[in-house]
């Protein structure tokens, strides 16, 4: 089932617990919330009970339409197919993730968790954001946002995603087979892009190798782009500047792990889009793509099966 403008107007919202803004955002858009078993749709909103969503689909193969919370789909992409219209918060939390991007890029090239970390007066440190050089890997909506943000500190940014494309704000956009030549050189290198076969462990040891010895990464997409034991050996043989992580591989990152102790790593709890930024984002997606379901109009963050995102 390729074609997206599917419709109907009767949704399940499940499981059971979920939140009561959930089925509010489906009535706004104009959907009645029903039992799965008379529904055309679900909106699932545990994201990590892939389980629980198969038990759903396999007693109720009729519901043409799933709308699954998160913009990464890695935890559900072994049940997509073309059976059924997915959809996902591919693009919705953007904006925070973007500025959050921002935030850590800062903190590390101007070592301000440096700063922090001492209780002495230092002596100075750091690189300028404003005019460097920046990659970020992905196109999507958190790499459109960063742009926009990048725009006052006149950076060259690279951008590097599978379809090669004019993006506003990118001074070059390349294919992921010239990845190597857009590490070499970077000030800081942005992980922006979806988990998927080809893009876990993308960043490992013979990358690192070619970044520049004062050179950030900045992970806020998923901790298994990056290879953490490599990690571990770049940041302590200072064979790169530093990581600021949002994400980690394991995640959560077990007490006592050894890039907590680094004075060259910044660690953040997945905080890039916290439940209070969330929450009216996501109702309003759902809100949306329920009024899209119910006038027969082409849904918003469809997933493509064979990209897996």
């Amino acid at each position: 089932m390729s074609d997206t403008t599917i419709s109907g107007h009767q949704i399940a919202v499940a499981p059971e617990t979920s939140p009561a803004w959930v089925s509010d955002a489906v009535r706004d858009g104009g959907g009645e919330v029903v039992d799965p078993a008379r529904a055309q749709a679900v909106v699932w909103t545990n994201p990590c009970d892939a389980d629980g969503l198969a038990t759903l689909l396999t007693a109720h193969p009729h519901i043409a339409w799933v709308q699954v919370p998160f913009a990464g789909v890695e935890n559900f992409i072994h049940l997509v197919d073309d059976s059924r219209v997915w959809t996902c918060g591919k693009g919705v939390y953007a904006e925070p993730v973007a500025e959050h991007a921002l935030a850590l890029m800062l903190a590390g090239m101007r070592h301000v968790a440096g700063y922090a970390r001492h209780c002495s007066w230092t002596g100075p440190h750091g690189i300028n954001v404003l005019g460097a050089r920046v990659t970020i890997l992905g196109g999507g909506g958190i790499t459109e946002s960063l742009l926009r943000l990048l725009q006052p500190f006149k950076c060259h940014v690279t951008v590097v995603r599978n379809s090669v494309e004019h993006m506003d704000g990118a001074d070059d956009v390349v294919g992921p087979e010239h990845l190597i030549d857009s590490l070499a050189g970077a000030d800081v290198v942005v992980l922006a892009l979806s988990l998927t076969p080809e893009t876990t462990g993308m960043i490992s040891r013979s990358e690192l190798e070619m970044m520049e010895s004062d050179a950030w990464i900045v992970n806020v997409a998923r901790g298994g782009h990056i290879v953490t034991d490599d990690l571990v050996w770049a940041l302590e043989n200072n064979r790169i500047g530093g990581a600021a992580l949002d994400v980690t591989d394991p995640e959560p990152l077990p007490e006592g792990h050894r890039l907590w102790s680094l004075p060259n790593c910044i660690i953040t709890p997945h905080v890039g889009n916290t439940p209070e930024m969330a929450v009216p984002l996501l109702a309003e997606r759902i809100r949306a793509n329920v009024s899209h379901f119910v006038h027969g109009e082409a849904l918003i963050g469809t997933v493509d099966p064979e990209r897996g995102y």
